[in-house]
């Protein structure tokens, strides 16, 4: 390990802990007001406490502390400072079941499978790759099956305004924490298998957005998994879509098609058609599952006044769609977005009154145990509305097959599609076979293509081109042939009757 950044983050700290106060802890003249915001947002992220044990990294002067002891069974409050330590103690003394250690956290043992949570507020950001992927390895160690880890960090830039004469802060990009993310595993007790750290979300902090106009204070949620074997030779699903189908390459060729801000089949037209059916009134929450580039969602937000969250796998997808919302002039109040795997997720019940959804389950296996959650997250009265890739009944041709297989697709058809939804309790289900509407927009998007080859072919390159009209021609052969169909989706949870699942 190099030493240097070590001494110097210990100066460092040592420079902005004179009084322990919450400005030197968050390096921000503004923290008391930040707080107000940031705390109960944060919290709002981690998984239920009960019962639980927490490791809390980097405990500083306790903000978190007495919290995580409130809602928890234990907690063990590392910090390499002191003097900060001593305020944690001073200010939680009243509290029996915190444990203090004074430790650097590249020295720190704890007892294997010991914890559910290790939380982690501005400190990867001070420490170096290896020293990350250390700890990472440790946390794996120390935390049981399926438990997980949180970590809150600085991205690109700092964002405090208190003056440093030194600053030994590693302002990474999200990707590249990401990418540590993926990289560490560990052997399970299953020969052959491996555990690892699986995204469950990831997000810019609402309040400092507001606050600051920034998108560079970013959450991470990670759960402690066994890996299944890779996807298509890479170690995540999601790495697999960022990497493949939703290359940035890919996504802005998608975009250049279906319109800007959109990437989904027929664009504005179709996204326009299909909430004109949601009845949305201003003030509504919506759930966008598999919101791409945000088409859909600034549509409804700034036609009918509601409040959509956003969610998507593919981290370029939200990457473009945080620099898409600037450009429409869509506020982080009207439409936040995530990276987050929408099987994992978790939002407290009755949170929304709408889930939509566009040609994006295709991609889920576990199509069941999703709805019984979108199902519990939908107020009662709420509505699902979904369009998606689907196959007729009955056999395929090789050639489906093989596309199917390609892309790691999942196909209902669309008659399977709403017993699904039924099962789990929704009523009123419409499951439509619109693949007339889908053949429909595909030829006017092959028309599209034609009038913009030049620009096309500039932009990108006429191998793209040639890619895409490939890809569409192939799609109207396949519904032809019987096989892919379109489905549109429309269910409601009732208001009497049912229980959460």
């Amino acid at each position: 390990m190099n030493l240097f950044p070590r001494n110097a983050m210990t100066k460092y700290w040592e420079e902005h802990s004179q009084d322990a106060t919450l400005e030197e802890m968050m390096l921000d003249s503004s923290a008391r007001d930040l707080c107000k915001d940031e705390e109960p947002e944060i919290l709002s992220y981690l998984p239920n406490l009960k019962s639980k044990d927490v490791v809390e990294l980097g405990a500083g002067i306790g903000r978190y502390t007495a919290i995580f002891a409130e809602k928890s069974k234990s907690v063990i409050a590392v910090d390499f400072m002191q003097k900060f330590l001593n305020k944690n103690m001073e200010n939680n003394c009243k509290l029996n079941n915190i444990d203090y250690m004074c430790s650097d956290v590249t020295k720190l043992q704890l007892l294997e499978q010991s914890t559910d949570l290790v939380f982690s507020n501005w400190l990867l950001m001070y420490l170096e790759d290896e020293e990350i992927q250390d700890l990472l390895r440790k946390s794996l160690n120390w935390l049981r099956e399926d438990g997980y880890f949180f970590c809150r960090e600085s991205c690109f830039h700092q964002s405090g305004d208190k003056p440093r004469d030194q600053n030994p802060t590693n302002y990474r990009d999200p990707a590249l924490y990401e990418a540590i993310f993926n990289s560490v595993t560990m052997p399970s007790d299953e020969e052959g298998k491996v555990y690892g750290l699986d995204l469950v979300f990831r997000k810019p902090l609402t309040s400092y957005v507001k606050h600051k106009k920034n998108n560079n204070q970013v959450v991470w949620l990670v759960q402690k998994v066994k890996r299944e074997e890779d996807t298509h030779g890479f170690v995540t699903f999601r790495e697999f879509l960022d990497n493949q189908q939703y290359s940035m390459n890919g996504v802005l060729r998608y975009e250049r098609i279906f319109g800007h801000t959109y990437i989904s089949t027929g664009g504005y037209e179709t996204t326009k058609e299909f909430v004109s059916r949601l009845n949305l009134k201003p003030g509504q929450k919506v759930l966008d599952v598999g919101c791409g580039i945000g088409g859909s969602a600034f549509y409804m937000a700034k036609e009918f006044g509601v409040k959509v969250v956003g969610i998507d796998l593919s981290s370029n997808m939200i990457n473009l769609a945080l620099k898409r919302r600037e450009e429409v002039g869509v506020s982080v109040e009207q439409v936040e977005f995530e990276v987050a795997d929408a099987t994992k997720r978790e939002y407290p019940p009755h949170s929304f009154d709408v889930v939509y959804s566009r040609d994006t389950i295709l991609h889920i296996n576990d199509k069941p145990g999703l709805f019984k959650r979108l199902f519990k997250v939908l107020k009662p009265g709420g509505i699902i509305f979904i369009s998606d890739y689907c196959c007729s009944e009955g056999e395929h041709t090789e050639a489906f097959k093989a596309y199917v297989k390609q892309r790691g697709y999942n196909l209902l058809s669309p008659k399977s599609y709403g017993k699904v939804l039924e099962d789990v309790g929704f009523t009123q289900v419409k499951a439509d076979d619109s693949t007339d509407l889908f053949v429909e927009s595909l030829k006017k998007e092959l028309v599209k293509f034609d009038t913009i080859k030049d620009d096309f072919v500039k932009e990108f390159s006429l191998e793209d081109y040639e890619y895409l009209v490939q890809g569409w021609n192939d799609k109207l052969v396949r519904t032809s042939q019987g096989d892919q169909r379109w489905g549109v989706l429309y269910g409601v949870k009732p208001t009497k009757g049912s229980l959460d699942i």
